[in-house]
């Protein structure tokens, strides 16, 4: 009867137990052991009550506004994307592996079809015949329209740009493609600027050219940075800014950004952002991060999470633990990549934002900022999961941004390879005194159980174990 009152009192204080982890879990994101043995690193992972509130534009503001434009699945064209000749193609040589997905290239033939054709190509025998190209499958049909366009009329800006684009093996072969279509580009765009006024298809025509010289313009400027060339780079990409004004969606702000970081140099950076990072524009993963990145330069070479624990965060600290949580509230995929706890991919051609696919195409190109900065790998291992803890359920809330999107998973999928693991978020692991808990009560009430059935054989065995832990001890 004792072992049996014994082991029923055990099972029943490990269930209490459980059941309140459980309730602390669910309710808090943690339990409520973690919670205490962390108690003393709280300014380092968010949600202290010393911990003042956000002093920066975006955290009232920015809320209000986002919660306005609920979470849409939208795919987005990566500013980013490589050429698939010189480098999807070449990795695919390689690893034999297929670094697009066949949803993300019939983005890209959509994308084409709406840049390159209007409804005045029937009229030019080689837009006619490029308008056919850019539906075609096969990448070598594709390439071989391009060249029957070129025979009909040698200044075809467009089939210079399928060249560079899926012939060019190179980025120097794709650069001497992309300054013929340059060339060609702006003659015809001038001919459409004297004419464009006459007649809606002169219109339609305009803004077709438009679209082939900013294509062409930016692709130029992206090789340039990738052949080093990277002051030229910068040059081409705020002229073409200047230029062209009405075309922010196409994100060209975010080559800016890469290529100025890579100069290290950090006040133009900061003053791209006071442009771009603004309420009434959409936010990205490049935005977020860099930002956050500024912020955490400026303290991340003299952290110590020892010191920070005993003294506490300095302001210009909170400032950028806050700016962290931020980034990591919008894309909460990054911090894996950027602390190399996943491997990367080639980034795709399309993104979607606050997604996995958009993560791999941020860290492709930025992780070599983060490391170049002493510190701030560190200063974001230290604290970027903290974020979690503000917000338990990102389903259903956010802090600074609208709800997490549930659909971004399934898109994820269809953009990114099949022999990438899409990361999904939320994904909590249950803690591990829960577990053990859980354990704990399971493993009670067997023995409650089984003294029930066999008290004889459980007297016997409880003596024989109290035997064996006395002779061990002496």
């Amino acid at each position: 009867k004792f072992y049996f009152a014994l082991t029923v009192t055990s099972s029943f204080i490990s269930g209490l137990i459980f059941v309140f982890e459980w309730w602390h879990f669910r309710k808090y994101g943690t339990s409520f052991i973690e919670q205490v043995s962390v108690s003393h690193l709280r300014p380092l992972i968010g949600g202290a009550e010393n911990t003042p509130p956000a002093t920066t534009s975006f955290s009232a503001g920015e809320n209000e506004t986002s919660r306005q434009n609920m979470p849409e699945c939208k795919v987005w064209r990566n500013p980013l994307n490589l050429f698939r000749g010189a480098e999807y193609s070449r990795y695919m040589w390689v690893t034999g592996k297929e670094p697009l997905t066949y949803y993300d290239m019939n983005l890209s033939a959509q994308d084409h079809q709406n840049f390159f054709t209007c409804d005045t190509d029937a009229l030019r025998p080689s837009d006619t015949v490029m308008q056919k190209a850019w539906r075609e499958r096969n990448p070598q049909a594709r390439i071989k329209a391009a060249y029957q366009a070129l025979e009909l009329n040698n200044d075809c800006a467009t089939a210079y740009v399928l060249l560079a684009e899926e012939e060019a093996t190179t980025i120097v072969d794709a650069e001497k493609y992309f300054k013929q279509a340059l060339k060609a580009g702006e003659m015809i765009y001038r001919k459409s600027q004297n004419c464009h006024s006459q007649s809606p298809q002169h219109e339609a025509q305009l803004r077709r050219d438009t679209n082939v010289l900013v294509y062409v313009k930016r692709r130029l400027a992206m090789c340039a940075r990738k052949l080093g060339r990277i002051r030229e780079a910068v040059k081409m990409m705020r002229d073409l800014m200047k230029e062209f004004p009405l075309l922010s969606m196409l994100n060209i702000h975010e080559n800016l950004l890469e290529a100025l970081l890579e100069l290290q140099a950090y006040a133009d950076v900061q003053a791209v952002l006071a442009k771009y990072d603004d309420i009434s524009l959409p936010k990205s993963a490049a935005i977020c991060y860099t930002a956050a990145l500024l912020k955490a330069r400026a303290v991340s070479e003299r952290f110590s999470p020892e010191t920070a624990s005993k003294r506490g965060l300095s302001t210009a600290e909170i400032n950028a633990v806050e700016a962290i949580h931020r980034a990591v509230e919008f894309n909460p995929h990054v911090p894996k990549y950027l602390l190399e706890m996943k491997s990367l991919v080639l980034p795709p051609e399309h993104i979607l934002k606050r997604g996995d696919s958009e993560a791999v195409a941020y860290a492709f190109f930025h992780l070599q900022h983060w490391k170049r900065i002493e510190g701030a790998l560190n200063l974001l291992h230290c604290t970027w999961e903290g974020t979690f803890r503000m917000i338990p359920y990102p389903l259903e809330k956010g802090h600074l941004f609208y709800p997490y999107p549930s659909c971004t998973e399934t898109a994820d999928r269809e953009l990114l390879p099949t022999f990438h693991e899409v990361s999904v978020y939320p994904q909590k692991e249950l803690p591990f005194f829960i577990h053990f808990t859980a354990g704990l009560c399971s493993f009670s009430a067997m023995l409650a159980l089984l003294t029930h059935q066999f008290p004889e054989l459980m007297v016997i065995f409880a003596k024989a174990v109290s035997i064996i832990s006395v002779t061990g001890y002496i």
